[in-house]
């Protein structure tokens, strides 16, 4: 079996967003950029499966322009065994992600998709769920346990009541929760090893995708500084307070 896996170029975690003068959007200029950590959840578990000796390949995918090939060849130093990007200039929305990674998933016709159940720069949390339906294959996402079986995968979710159970045939989209794994540490061997891995280029036009967005945004802005906390002495000046601002 084929694991197909995607990946995102984002700011890197640890990083402070500053937003641009302009509002335009972030500023990213010399800053650390990284693998988006939940697609990197999701090419661990890929790496796991084929290492239990249930799938036979695991291919590395990226949508953006060609600095996200940095985060592919991380993906290879982590052991992934092929890396295709999809070259595509300025930001790309999750239908059109979905839409691009439908015609990876024609080309390749792996026997599984994981994902990471979104990215910490927009958050939106659909590429996944848009992939299943328009690949037509179920979908099991905020995945926190996999089990393959056969045919089929046992995926525990993390939903707002607690864990779900759920089974799904393969092929199948699995989109991932930060409590599935930890991912593995990448060494010097490996990244030196990464660079002779193949690394294949597509286009949106060779894929029949259409790269324009239908969503604009229109202004970026930094959240609201907190304000100064309150002491009170007692409940009662709490309830005064908390009536005092209309939250009561």
């Amino acid at each position: 079996m084929k694991i197909l896996v995607g990946i995102k170029r984002v700011v890197d975690y640890n990083v402070r967003i500053r937003i641009l003068p302009d509002g335009s959007g972030v500023d990213t200029d010399g800053v650390k950029m990284s693998i988006n950590p939940f697609d990197e959840i999701a090419l661990e578990e890929a790496l796991r499966i084929k290492e239990a000796g249930n799938a036979e390949e695991v291919v590395v995918v990226s949508i953006g322009s060609d600095a996200c090939q940095q985060q592919l060849r991380t993906g290879l130093a982590m052991g992934a065994d092929r890396a295709i990007q999809v070259q595509v200039d300025g930001p790309v929305q999750p239908l059109t992600a979905a839409r691009a990674l439908l015609k990876v998933v024609e080309k390749e016709q792996p026997g599984l998709v994981i994902l990471g159940k979104q990215a910490i720069d927009d958050d939106n949390n659909q590429t996944g769920q848009m992939l299943s339906a328009l690949w037509g294959r179920p979908q099991a996402t905020f995945a926190s346990k996999v089990e393959l079986a056969g045919e089929t995968a046992t995926v525990t979710r993390e939903v707002d009541s607690g864990l779900e159970v759920i089974e799904v045939d393969l092929p199948a989209v699995i989109t991932t929760d930060l409590r599935l794994n930890e991912p593995r540490f990448v060494k010097l061997p490996d990244i030196m090893k990464a660079k002779r891995k193949p690394l294949d280029t597509l286009t949106m036009d060779e894929l029949g995708v259409s790269a324009e967005n239908d969503i604009q945004v229109g202004h970026h802005a930094p959240p609201p500084q907190r304000q100064r906390g309150i002491m009170v002495e007692d409940a009662q000046q709490l309830v005064d307070a908390l009536k005092e601002r209309g939250l009561l």
